[in-house]
């Protein structure tokens, strides 16, 4: 092993000559690695030894006990990990350095800035303007249509609570060559929705082909303007246009991958929330699903490879997919009776999961898993993203590996 001074920081990395200053052994906080910069984070919270040498990043990662034994390293390395404190940082990456910057964003309240005011956009927009007073300094507002514009400003502005005036944030209007000036950036706009009554059973991927290039536009968007904050996509479908997001920021003048655009942990799906929220409102109703409540997971993508788990020490393979069924399907319920299924996702997955975000807390979202966008639970930390691990039974984690496959079809 080789150690490193980068800054005021001790690294270690299997690497030799690193053009770096040599340093002595001891307790790193960083842990520099090789790999290909398409295939996963640039930089992580290292929380298992076998994080540092697997040879992909994939679904595996969340149970790390099927990735082989662990590999034997210096008691310096294995004590930063068991007291929480090493971050991995993959130095092949054009914007390494970066990666590290973004796992410690500046303190204080943030500013958030969201592209599209229509039911997804006003409905979360209202929840982050009651609840995010704490952790939210002001909230930019950009849509196609002034009026509309116009309206949520007046509205949101005449929200407040008697004598206590400024305690939530302020709703402003922002001018699109100013969407990316902002640390929180949520994409909530859509090009078409199958309207009520049309049929089409997966509305999500319907909204596919309309919607990639409006998100990719908006990803060349931030990497012109140098973007460092967070990339969120709420509209549908989340998980395949997260991916999008990503691979149009990093495309240079030739078309081809740079790595200069926008770094993968940068990027998060916001459709997990309110699945998990579904699973624990039928859970609650029928107890036959009732261990879900303390016990259950909700992993993957916001529709189709959805992978709801009853229990994980007590998992049930053939209660997991009932329970997944009647969750993926929820929100046709709400279309059966004339309504747009807005107000949950824009709640569940929106407004809570990015206050959870801005806290440091567990949330659900989609991150990068190797080439793709998988949703699980996760938390930003000083020392990268970290998502949660777990002993995953066979059944349950061969679930999960369907729908790593499908999500890669979708490209």
């Amino acid at each position: 092993m080789h150690y490193y001074s980068i800054g005021s920081a001790l690294a270690a990395s299997p690497l030799p000559d690193l053009p770096f200053e040599k340093a002595a052994d001891g307790v790193p906080s960083l842990f520099l690695t090789d790999r290909d910069p398409q295939q996963g984070p640039a930089a992580w919270r290292v929380t298992d030894a076998r994080h540092l040498t697997a040879e992909a990043v994939d679904v595996s990662w969340l149970d790390p006990d099927r990735m082989g034994a662990a590999p034997e390293l210096p008691p310096g390395i294995s004590a930063a990990i068991q007291s929480g404190g090493l971050m991995a940082v993959n130095c092949r990456h054009p914007r390494w350095r970066d990666a590290i910057a973004f796992s410690s964003p500046k303190s204080g309240k943030k500013r958030v800035h969201l592209l599209a005011v229509g039911d997804v956009g006003g409905t979360l927009l209202t929840a982050l303007k009651l609840l995010g007073g704490d952790c939210i300094e002001a909230i930019g507002i950009c849509d196609l249509n002034e009026n509309t514009v116009a309206r949520w400003t007046d509205e949101m502005g005449q929200i407040a609570w008697p004598g206590d005036y400024d305690a939530l944030p302020e709703v402003e209007p922002v001018a699109p060559e100013h969407l990316f000036e902002c640390d929180v950036f949520i994409f909530a706009a859509t090009k078409a929705i199958p309207p009520v009554g049309s049929g089409v059973r997966d509305v999500r991927m319907a909204q596919f082909d309309a919607n990639r290039p409006l998100v990719e536009s908006f990803a060349r968007q931030a990497r012109a303007a140098g973007f460092s904050g967070l990339f969120i996509v709420l509209s549908d479908p989340v998980d395949p246009l997260c991916r999008a997001v990503w691979l149009a920021s990093n495309q240079g003048p030739d078309g081809q991958w740079d790595g200069l655009g926008l770094l993968p942990e940068q990027v998060q799906g916001f459709g997990l929330g309110v699945m998990n929220a579904r699973a624990a409102y039928f859970a609650k109703r029928d107890p036959r699903f009732a261990s879900f409540l303390t016990e259950g997971r909700a992993f993957g993508p916001h529709g189709q490879g959805l992978v709801v788990a009853n229990s994980i020490e007590h998992y049930d393979d053939a209660l997991s997919r009932e329970l997944t069924e009647l969750v993926t399907t929820a929100n046709l319920r709400i279309r059966d009776l004339g309504f747009k299924p807005y107000v949950a996702p824009a709640v569940s997955s929106g407004a809570m999961q990015l206050l959870l975000t801005l806290r440091g807390g567990w949330h659900c979202s989609s991150v990068c898993l190797g080439n793709v966008w998988f949703g699980v639970r996760n938390r930003f930390t000083a020392h990268g993203v970290e998502w949660e691990t777990l002993s995953l039974p066979g059944a349950l984690f061969g679930r999960l590996r369907e729908t790593e496959a499908l999500l890669k079809d979708i490209y």
